[in-house]
């Protein structure tokens, strides 16, 4: 359930998010291409909803993602697994973070479209985690595919920590 502007309250649906509908950013198609035209207005409007929900409250990031198709690497690599594939696999993991509170400092968001009507997006920005003073930095890429009913959801997510 969420609350619409008017303040009533609707039944949300599992995979459109309230916030980045086909309603709120439209999604114009070029025919000739099939490439999503407001590219990066779908990138800005997602990456904002995306953190918002994660510093908020983790657990509810379920719906930005496909049962059984989305796919996340979390600081994957061949003597460090972390390649997690589904819904229910990807929030695990997000939940499982050994942290309590976490806040996304956006510093540049690079968005560019796919074939099929997809968006890639990059973020760079830093973390501040729980009480640490010194940020850490991170990027995080995202591949968003179109639902068919004028959302988007993530199909890839890419994870990194910037050390050394």
């Amino acid at each position: 359930v969420v609350e619409t502007r008017g303040g009533g309250l609707r039944q949300r649906s599992a995979r459109v998010p309230p916030r980045w509908r086909h309603t709120h950013v439209p999604m114009a198609m070029d025919p000739l291409t099939n490439v999503c035209a407001n590219f990066e207005q779908v990138g800005q409007a997602f990456a904002t909803h995306y953190y918002q929900i994660f510093d908020s409250n983790r657990s509810q990031l379920g719906p930005l993602y496909k049962d059984e198709v989305s796919m996340l690497n979390f600081e994957h690599s061949a003597d460090r697994p972390g390649q997690f594939k589904g819904t229910t696999a990807i929030v695990a993991k997000l939940v499982s973070l050994p942290f309590q509170q976490v806040k996304h400092q956006v510093v540049t968001i690079d968005c560019q479209p796919t074939p099929g009507g997809g968006v890639v997006v990059m973020v760079c920005g830093n973390l501040l985690i729980d009480a640490e003073q010194m940020p850490q930095k991170f990027s995080q890429v995202f591949q968003l595919l179109p639902t068919g009913s004028g959302s988007f959801y993530i199909f890839n997510d890419i994870f990194r920590l910037n050390v050394g």
